[in-house]
């Protein structure tokens, strides 16, 4: 039953976490380009900045969760001698590269953005929403055995 609930909170919490960046991405963003207004990003990040990084921090407890009853004591569980830990493996490199993009985004871009380094910020939200895409591409792949 723990198992169960585990796999619905993680995927809840992708369900948000991707869903709100395709949002962003699909919808916000162009409109942001096209009239050069960062203010709409702003607001978008406003209402889904506290839910969306609630989301994430839900699939990191849960994922390390699952993790630890795929490989009690998280041993071996980066051998790579499996679908499962090279998935692993391949989730915590997107989760890296998501808190590097977040991180440069929030202290470096976002402080300073103006209408005209937008396509600074544009890139940001491709690179995460892109990355956010692909764990649930590889999540799949956990649930369903491998992707191959």
């Amino acid at each position: 039953m723990l198992f169960k609930l585990l796999v619905i909170l993680h995927t809840l919490g992708a369900t948000v976490w991707t869903g709100g960046h395709l949002v962003l991405a699909a919808t916000v963003l162009p409109q942001a380009l096209k009239n050069h207004d960062p203010e709409r990003i702003h607001q978008f990040e406003e209402h889904f900045e506290g839910f969306g990084l609630a989301s994430l921090l839900l699939q990191v407890v849960t994922g390390l969760w699952l993790t630890w009853i795929y490989f009690p004591n998280f041993q071996n569980f980066l051998a790579f001698d499996s679908y499962l830990s090279t998935y692993i493996g391949i989730k915590l490199l997107l989760l890296l590269g998501t808190v590097a993009l977040a991180v440069h985004a929030r202290f470096f871009i976002i402080p300073n953005i103006t209408k005209e380094n937008l396509n600074s910020l544009a890139y940001h939200i491709v690179g995460v929403t892109t990355l956010a895409v692909l764990f649930v591409v590889v999540g799949a792949g956990i649930r369903l055995g491998g992707l191959a």
